[in-house]
């Protein structure tokens, strides 16, 4: 993953077709990346969004701006780029857990909602999720304190299952998720 030390925002390259040829269409930051200051460490980047039934040429727009709703619509996808600090930056005195928060709400609508109050972290979203740990190691945690430990390179694919990821390493962790909105029966 090509990340902007100074900023800790990944480099996204879109390509498309003009004129029957293909082209960079654009290459720089993702524009739908935060920096949580509520939350020191902690990084979110929606990369790119497709619809139910994408088509081909691309018309250019960008469909993964600010304000999106993460969670995907059946059919739909979410490419993410989530750096997590350790968790004892939580543990921390001086961690504000509202101030965190809403500003969950305002740069993650539709996930932050279902984040429980009572269980920290811990959510459920109706998508099958590819997640693939790109540097460092955390810990999925399903129902009942079940957990994996996972290092770099591992793969988990969510099914709809709750779930929560910890970081109990002392260094951050970055992952990419691909999230396909699911239909529950």
């Amino acid at each position: 993953m090509s990340v902007d030390k100074q900023t800790d925002v990944p480099r996204r390259v879109v390509t498309g077709i003009r004129n029957g040829r293909s082209v960079f269409i654009s290459d720089g930051e993702v524009p739908n990346a935060h920096l949580h200051a509520s939350v020191p460490g902690f990084v979110t980047s929606v990369c790119w969004a497709t619809a139910p039934e994408p088509k081909l040429p691309l018309d250019e727009s960008d469909p993964a701006l600010p304000g999106i709703a993460i969670t995907p619509s059946v059919g739909e996808t979410r490419l993410m780029i989530v750096r997590f600090p350790p968790d004892s930056v939580m543990a921390d005195p001086s961690f504000d857990p509202a101030a965190a928060a809403v500003e969950q709400q305002v740069q993650l609508p539709g996930l932050a909602e279902l984040f429980e109050r009572e269980n920290p972290g811990m959510h459920t979203t109706d998508s099958i999720d590819y997640d693939i740990v790109l540097e460092g190691e955390i810990w999925l945690e399903l129902d009942d304190g079940a957990e994996v430990h996972l290092r770099q390179g591992d793969i988990a694919i969510q099914c709809g299952t709750r779930h929560a990821w910890r970081n109990k390493g002392t260094l951050p962790a970055t992952m990419a998720f691909v999230l396909i909105g699911a239909a529950r029966s």
